[in-house]
């Protein structure tokens, strides 16, 4: 399962998007995510993962500018806020996003959170937005399976990707499954579980015997599952690590020694319970 930096899934609306790509959350604009993306880019990476909250779009928008790649050669997600759900609210957050970003168009808009009595209008504006080919496509993020659901029930246009937390430690099963039975891709942001398992004894035990790093297992393990995965560091050598993950494979018993890690344990909000 995936060979490549530059392997990609097929959302589906036919639009590819890598397998890989740079979080770049809690990453502060102006040099710092500048020289990420640009290290990211050097790599070999071809997605970028922000959102509005994160604030460092233009940042991001810099280095794309003077990155000397077409626009077209780079896929790059962001996400509307909370605050700016709604009709009306979504579209100027997605203009504002853009004009930031310095694009004429976004790859993939999400809704970064399932808020309550908001998230029906603002797909709407999603619908809106991919139609004018403003975002060549749509998603959601942190939505569980009733939210798609719902979501579903009352749109013409289906989200094409769900980015939720997903590591060994949270391995969200039943939302996957539904997912995957709705040609919904699946993405999964905090691979490294924020570095809570570099100690874990299976993972230090698998790095030893791959040669690998605790960061390199894990991104394999979410390649391994076919998931999309956006590994983020600030540290050139880590994110030059992280993308070092296409030339060797996990057997299929060690997959499994690493799904049975899973302890339902979040390190982020339930997206049932969230107050922001």
């Amino acid at each position: 399962m995936y060979s490549g930096i530059n392997d990609a899934v097929e959302l589906a609306n036919g639009i590819r998007m890598p397998v890989l790509g740079l979080g770049t959350y809690k990453t502060p604009d102006g040099a710092v995510v500048e020289n990420a993306v640009r290290v990211a880019l050097d790599a070999g990476y071809r997605s970028i993962d922000t959102a509005a909250l994160y604030d460092n779009e233009k940042g991001i928008g810099r280095a794309l500018k003077h990155s000397g790649l077409e626009r077209s050669e780079v896929f790059i997600t962001t996400k509307v806020w909370n605050a700016d759900q709604g009709y009306r609210e979504t579209l100027k957050a997605f203009d504002r996003s853009r004009k930031d970003l310095g694009t004429d168009y976004v790859d993939l808009y999400l809704i970064h959170w399932p808020v309550k009595g908001k998230y029906i209008e603002t797909w709407r504006a999603m619908e809106e937005l991919l139609k004018k080919g403003l975002a060549r496509s749509i998603g959601v993020s942190n939505f569980l399976v009733h939210h798609l659901e719902d979501l579903m029930r009352n749109s013409s246009v289906g989200p094409m990707l769900d980015q939720f937390e997903l590591h060994p430690r949270l391995y969200q099963a039943e939302l996957i499954s539904f997912c995957r039975g709705r040609g919904i891709t699946v993405e999964g942001w905090a691979p490294l579980m924020r570095g809570r398992l570099n100690d874990n004894p299976l993972i230090l035990e698998l790095a030893a015997a791959y040669e690998r790093t605790p960061s390199q297992i894990l991104i394999r393990w979410a390649l391994e599952h076919g998931f999309v995965t956006i590994p983020k560091s600030v540290k050139p050598e880590r994110i030059i690590e992280n993308s070092r993950v296409f030339d060797f494979r996990l057997s299929g018993e060690d997959i499994g020694r690493i799904d049975a890690l899973n302890r339902n344990e979040r390190t982020g909000p339930d997206p049932d319970n969230f107050n922001f």
